[in-house]
């Protein structure tokens, strides 16, 4: 996998302000607030079986990185009962317009090989942006672990603004 390598300047896991919960094969990452900031969908091999991502998250086997899943921009237009008029509808598209020039110039900036944008499995109002992420050298697939390794990248998403 071609990603964005991270591992420069670890830290310790109780340093990390993100937290990951296990969600069946995924991480959700937690912000400070417990509010779900992301998700991360470790690389568990092209082939793997069900069985053998089972046994890799027991055996906390090391894995080489994933995909990180992180909201997008929030429209604010399409839920079934919108009733705005056009100045309201202008400022709306106004605030997603500038949303996005963050998230293209911050993408520019980082030269991402690859990303997606997708709507959210969770808010059809909502777009997602994934990105792929190659660790320096394999990482457990442990909370605490894969917390640190994803915390420089959460942590400059946020400062950015577009967390």
């Amino acid at each position: 996998m071609v990603g964005l390598v991270l591992g420069i300047g670890r830290r310790s896991s109780s340093q990390s302000s993100w937290k990951l919960d296990l969600d069946d094969t995924y991480f959700r990452i937690l912000d400070s607030k417990k509010y779900i900031a992301g998700y991360f969908d470790p690389d568990y091999g092209e082939d793997a079986t069900e069985e053998q991502i089972e046994s890799m998250l027991k055996q906390k086997a090391p894995v080489s990185g994933g995909y990180l899943i992180v909201p997008m921009l929030k429209f604010g237009l399409f839920d079934g009962d919108l009733d705005i008029d056009i100045y309201n509808l202008e400022d709306k598209m106004g605030q997603v317009n500038r949303a996005l020039a963050r998230w293209s110039g911050y993408m520019r900036a980082k030269n991402y090989p690859f990303h997606s944008v997708r709507i959210s499995h969770t808010d059809q109002d909502m777009l997602t942006m994934t990105v792929p992420i190659a660790f320096r050298r394999p990482v457990r697939l442990d909370k605490g672990d894969l917390a640190v390794e994803i915390s420089d990248t959460m942590e400059s998403l946020q400062r950015q603004g577009l967390l």
